[in-house]
């Protein structure tokens, strides 16, 4: 009697092991791949700084004659152009008077020059008075000539712009009386603008004139294509970093906007992987392949990460295939199934 109750224990026994109708095996994980591949990904250093008007293409303008500002023509940030008024000036009287005595001196010269000349004619006079009279009349000349190439014979003068471009600076007010070639404005020359951002000076071997840059306006927007044109040889005496020039197209930016820069010295070498195929935790960076229907996780190092790619280098099978979304999900040695 014994025997077939033990049956029936066994027999009960092994129906709770089997498989249930409707009830299937763990199948894993479900996730994406790709095939691995050695590539290289641009080493970008970043840096911050602000457009600025390059020194070449910039001109401050100035009255070498004292006087008083009479009218400002246009506005800081004014778009002008070529010849275009931008300060109305007065010359101070005791500026005219001077160009008035030049004139009465190259006056008199030139009298004393003719009498001279008439009592040579008659043997009154030696040819070396009449050099001496010459000499006195060529020094009064390039006086007034001088006077004149400063203004100093123009009671008002128009201070214009020299090129095409942007007003940076207006230092004066009207009824403001500068000191004799005080700056009345600067100019910036039409797309003659440079971005200069700071960089740490262990970088400065890194950076070189002609790389390929590009810019980002801190409030947003589309990267805009650059390249380095200068690197300072001194520290900045403000920042304590190293200034690099770098040019852009022309109107892209305005004077002072704030930029990233993002320099290009180099390039990272070795697995390039989705960046959501490398998995971080305790034990360092590591990502999983499939072996045998299972992920097997391989340990890296990230060499260059990025949002979307990164380049690790480790011993990947190339042969493997690896695991892109889902590897935050599976474990080492865990089943996983391709995503349909």
């Amino acid at each position: 009697m014994k025997r077939p109750l033990a049956l029936a224990m066994i027999a009960i026994l092994s129906g709770c092991g089997a498989e249930q109708p409707g009830h299937a095996p763990d199948a894993g994980v479900a996730v994406s791949t790709i095939t691995p591949r050695q590539g290289s990904m641009p080493r970008w250093l970043t840096a911050y700084g602000s457009a600025t008007p390059s020194s070449s293409g910039t001109r401050t303008l100035s009255i070498p004659q004292p006087g008083q500002v009479a009218a400002l023509l246009v506005t800081a940030g004014a778009h002008v152009h070529a010849g275009q008024p931008l300060v109305r000036f007065a010359v101070a009287p005791s500026a005219l008077s001077g160009y008035e005595a030049a004139s009465t001196t190259l006056a008199a010269a030139l009298r004393q020059r003719d009498t001279t000349a008439r009592l040579l004619a008659q043997q009154l006079a030696t040819r070396d008075q009449l050099s001496q009279a010459d000499k006195a009349v060529a020094d009064a000349r390039a006086a007034l000539d001088a006077q004149r190439r400063e203004g100093a014979g123009q009671a008002i003068q128009i201070v214009r712009a020299p090129f095409g471009g942007i007003v940076t600076a207006l230092p004066v007010a009207a009824g403001d009386r500068p000191q004799p070639g005080a700056a009345l404005a600067t100019v910036a020359r039409e797309g003659a603008m440079i971005a200069t951002a700071g960089i740490d000076p262990s970088e400065r071997d890194h950076v070189r004139p002609g790389q390929t840059a590009r810019l980002t306006r801190l409030s947003g927007g589309p990267a805009i294509a650059a390249r380095v044109l200068r690197i300072d040889g001194q520290l900045n005496p403000a920042t304590h970093m190293i200034d690099v020039d770098l040019g852009f197209p022309a109107g892209a930016l305005l004077p002072g906007e704030a930029v990233k820069a993002e320099i290009a010295t180099g390039a990272s070498m070795g697995w390039a992987v989705p960046h959501a195929a490398v998995v971080t935790d305790d034990d360092g960076a590591h990502v999983f392949q499939i072996a045998g229907g299972r992920a097997k996780a391989v340990p890296v190092a990230i060499v260059q990460t990025s949002a979307m790619q990164d380049v690790v280098q480790g011993p990947l099978d190339p042969k493997r295939p690896l695991i892109v979304e889902g590897a935050y999900q599976v474990e080492d040695g865990g089943a996983v199934r391709a995503a349909r």
